[in-house]
């Protein structure tokens, strides 16, 4: 089996950490959204800049350098201030533009709080000959953020799948983690099963259950 196909078939069996990843340009994919005057595209700019510089290493002169037209260049420097007022309409922060915002003009500062206040009012904002749908953009903004929190969610709620079953893993046996599972979830026992639930998993549960044991397991873990 080739390197690509076991990659392949191990993602598909729950390991796309392992599968393979085309390689991705972020600054030419920057770049080529600028570039385009699709005021589609550029209505999600403030989400392509968040992911460029929160997951990537991550230039904005180097954007700049491949923008080789003035106008192009200022497009993007628009798109920027556009993404900070989008941030600063859901009182989002990064590190990075916390510092890019120290070395922005005056007017710069104040196109940032008049699109902000736009965003926040649903009302047109414009240059020359742009316009954006402050309601689409921010649909488009929110539902990103809403995936992202659900994705957030779901790896949140795996951890502690995994943590349960780790805990668990260390108080009983394999047949005693079974049948503890099966009387919580209301399962029929055998009759054997039953006798060796109450000879020996009850006792540990009610054990586990002593809130004097968990004070003292805590203070013990804190020493």
């Amino acid at each position: 089996m080739t390197d690509r196909k076991l990659l392949n078939s191990l993602a598909k069996l729950g390991c796309p950490m392992l599968e393979p990843v085309e390689e991705m340009d972020v600054y030419e994919t920057l770049v080529e959204v600028v570039k385009s005057r699709d005021t589609r595209l550029w209505e999600g700019f403030p989400i392509l800049l968040a992911n460029a510089a929160e997951n990537y290493p991550f230039s904005f002169e180097r954007v700049e350098q491949l923008l080789t037209q003035k106008g192009l260049r200022e497009q993007f420097h628009r798109l920027v201030l556009l993404s900070l007022a989008a941030y600063a309409a859901y009182y989002l922060t990064f590190s990075w533009s916390n510092q890019l915002k120290k070395n922005l003009s005056n007017e710069d500062k104040a196109l940032i709080k008049s699109w902000r206040n736009k965003l926040v009012n649903n009302q047109d904002l414009d240059w020359n000959d742009v316009r954006f749908d402050p309601e689409r953009l921010k649909n488009l903004f929110e539902l990103y953020f809403e995936r992202s929190a659900e994705k957030s969610r779901r790896r949140k709620e795996k951890y502690e799948e995994f943590s349960l079953e780790y805990a668990l893993s260390q108080v009983f046996s394999p047949k005693q983690k079974e049948l503890f599972k099966k009387r919580l979830e209301g399962l029929p026992l055998t009759k054997t099963e039953q006798e060796y639930y109450s000879r020996t998993v009850k006792k540990k549960a009610v054990a586990l259950a002593n809130p004097e044991l968990h004070a003292l397991s805590r203070r013990l873990l804190e020493q």
